[in-house]
């Protein structure tokens, strides 16, 4: 297995961190593989023994930044049962878990212009939709699946609203009532 092929390469590794530690404080279009390098401590060629290009690191940031999310949702609802509650903490983990690491979704979402990452943000709704699919059906929701799919395309516009505002009360409220979970 070579070192592109092979996720969990150190060298690989310590470039996404790099990546993820530069989105802090820079914007996608300043985020050069000349910086990612230089972050990471190594040489340019080394960069493209594990990714194809600038678009295939991007897709590899936004996977791992999506995982750090996904563990820590799983975490959260863990041993809960499907439902409102599970609903609820699963929703703000997420959101909560973005305002903490505002500047890798800011650097994320202008990212999204990569067919590559559109197509990985399509990925992972629907991976999310899966998993609160339970929740509605739980809800007695008609159309489970559906109304799954609508919620978290809710929840990542209303992460991006955080984005912009800050931790926005009356915007989670809104949330909880279209789903009607209420605190």
């Amino acid at each position: 297995m070579s070192a592109a092929s092979h996720p969990t390469h150190p060298t690989r590794l310590a470039l996404i961190e790099a990546g993820l530690e530069l989105a802090v404080d820079t914007s996608l279009s300043r985020l050069t593989i000349d910086a990612i390098v230089n972050k990471a401590g190594v040489a340019k060629g080394t960069f493209y023994v594990h990714f194809a290009d600038r678009a295939a690191f991007l897709v590899a940031l936004h996977e791992r930044f999506h995982e750090w999310l996904r563990d820590l949702v799983f975490q959260a609802i863990d041993g809960l049962p499907p439902g409102a509650e599970r609903l609820r903490i699963g929703t703000a983990t997420y959101l909560n878990d973005c305002l903490q690491e505002k500047a890798i979704k800011a650097i994320l979402l202008e990212a999204r212009c990569e067919t590559a990452i559109t197509m990985q943000v399509q990925r992972r709704n629907s991976e999310f939709a899966k998993l609160i699919e339970a929740d509605f059906r739980a809800l007695d929701w008609p159309e489970p699946a559906t109304s799954a799919s609508l919620f978290v395309i809710l929840g990542a516009e209303a992460a991006l609203i955080e984005l912009e505002t800050g931790r926005n009360e009356a915007l989670r409220q809104t949330l909880w009532r279209f789903a009607r979970i209420e605190e």
